[in-house]
């Protein structure tokens, strides 16, 4: 009975022995309290007007862009453009870390093979045992003496506190937040071919403008030419006609050059060398500009790669410090090992003489000088808490651009109107200038001034339309579209 009692004290002071040894390596774990939780809240809708959830972000872009041009444009850049090309390779990469953190919680088994020579000392413990030691009768211990060993070693750490499963999660999340970067790289990738193919539509219909423009200067210049050898005009007007001439010349070449980097620039998006970007410019100005439905603001946190990317790089920042806390704890690896030994080849095949095995399990936990988990696990939470506030930058960051674009496609819309009927008056202005001028009822500059107004108002209005398309794609593209 005695004994049994003291079996049983003895077993109470290992148990309690091992469990003050662990709460003394969990008391040691440092916490630190997030003193910020991700916020997902976001407005009811945008620029305080009711909405309902019809959002233009879901429509697929080859439906979303008319020109059978641009769409073209499009499918060659998601094919041939280097950055989309680089950024896919790190989503390989990304995957095979998956791989990689996966293996590190499943068992080792290597296969070894090996051979060696060894000479000891005559005056050392084992060189006295093995100069007095027999094998068999009347066969000396070899010398020097030979080891052959061929077998299976394995090793596995068991993830008792998760740290490698932790581990395998957050490179799967990181996986996904690399895919969720590619499609926000998508996204800018079609807004910018969008909106470079609609620059160099409206620069187009500008050199279009200035040629017609350069052709009613160059008769009103004829006209004036006429005035003064009729007497009814001076040298000076004839020289300020034709500084205009030369003035929109000149312009002329300077939206060539424009013409030529816009190409080049869309030749480099969609990988090909400069060459002419094939497109229709004619029905510029009469093009339709298309009603975009926003949606409810709640939609961007699932259309927005940019926001979904956060906020996987928000949840493995939250794995990475559970992994940070872990390396406190105590690590519990087995090792086992089973193979054939002898000093001879011949004899490995005589078992159970040459067969060895182990098998060891160990508990490794650090105590003393822990001073870089510490400070690994403080970098671990910073990290976390500022996932968190890039998170809430990229859904404050999303709402503002839509809200931004809806007010710019009411205002450029107005805007448009007023310059229409601008250029609509300026155009009559230029006949009835014209006509005064004729009649020596006006002077030249009269004429010049009317000219000059009626071009800029051509060109701005231009500008406008493309400002109107530029901001309908770069809402489709704030709302999370372009991806799909």
């Amino acid at each position: 009975m005695n004994k049994l009692i003291q079996k049983i004290t003895k077993k109470s002071y290992f148990i309690l022995a091992f469990s003050i040894l662990f709460i003394s390596f969990y008391s040691c774990v440092p916490s630190q309290q997030l003193i910020r939780n991700e916020n997902k809240i976001v407005p009811k809708n945008f620029n305080s007007k009711i909405s309902d959830s019809l959002n233009s972000a879901k429509i697929n872009w080859k439906n979303f862009f008319s020109d059978a041009n641009l769409v073209a444009l499009i499918d060659t850049a998601l094919v041939n453009n280097q950055e989309l090309n680089i950024i896919s390779q790190q989503i390989n990469r990304a995957k095979n870390e998956i791989g990689i953190r996966k293996g590190e919680y499943l068992p080792f088994v290597n296969i070894y093979a090996g051979s060696e020579f060894e000479k000891v000392g005559e005056f050392t413990r084992n060189g006295a045992v093995e100069r007095n030691l027999n094998i068999r009768e009347n066969e000396e211990f070899p010398e020097p003496l030979p080891n052959f060993s061929v077998g299976l070693a394995a090793s596995w750490e068991l993830d008792v506190w998760k740290k490698l499963r932790n581990g395998k999660k957050a490179a799967t999340l990181e996986y996904l937040s690399s895919i969720e970067g590619k499609n926000f790289m998508v996204t800018n990738l079609v807004a910018e071919i969008a909106s470079s193919y609609y620059e160099l539509q409206a620069l187009d219909n500008q050199l279009l403008i200035i040629n017609e423009n350069l052709e009613l200067q160059q008769n009103a210049l004829k006209m004036v030419k006429l005035q003064k050898e009729a007497a009814r005009a001076t040298q000076l007007a004839v020289r300020r006609f034709e500084a205009e001439v030369f003035k929109n010349q000149s312009n002329q070449f300077r939206i060539q050059q424009q013409i030529v980097e816009t190409e080049n620039k869309i030749n480099f998006l969609i990988g090909h060398y400069p060459k002419k970007i094939p497109r229709d410019s004619e029905n510029f100005i009469s093009k339709k500009i298309d009603t975009i439905f926003t949606g409810i603001p709640s939609q961007l946190l699932a259309n927005r790669p940019d926001i979904r990317q956060a906020e996987y790089e928000l949840q493995a920042s939250k794995l990475n410090v559970a992994i940070a806390k872990a390396n406190f704890y105590p690590s519990i690896g087995i090792k086992a090992g089973v193979g054939l030994e002898a000093f001879q080849p011949k004899f490995l095949t005589h078992t159970p003489e040459s067969l060895l095995y182990s098998l060891v399990g160990d508990v490794v936990g650090p105590l003393i000088n822990r001073n870089a988990i510490k400070a690994t696990y403080k970098s671990a939470n910073a990290k976390q808490l500022q996932a968190v506030f890039e998170y809430e930058k990229s859904i404050l960051n999303g709402f503002m651009e839509v809200s931004n674009e809806l007010s710019n496609i009411s205002n450029l819309k107005k805007s448009y109107d007023l310059k229409e009927q601008q250029v609509n008056a300026l155009k009559e202005s230029i006949n009835l200038s014209l006509q005064l001028f004729r009649s020596a009822r006006v002077e030249y500059t009269e004429v010049l001034f009317v000219q000059r107004e009626a071009l800029d108002s051509k060109l701005e209005i231009v500008e406008t339309k493309r400002d109107q398309l530029l901001a309908n794609v770069k809402l489709y593209q704030t709302l999370g579209g372009g991806w799909q």
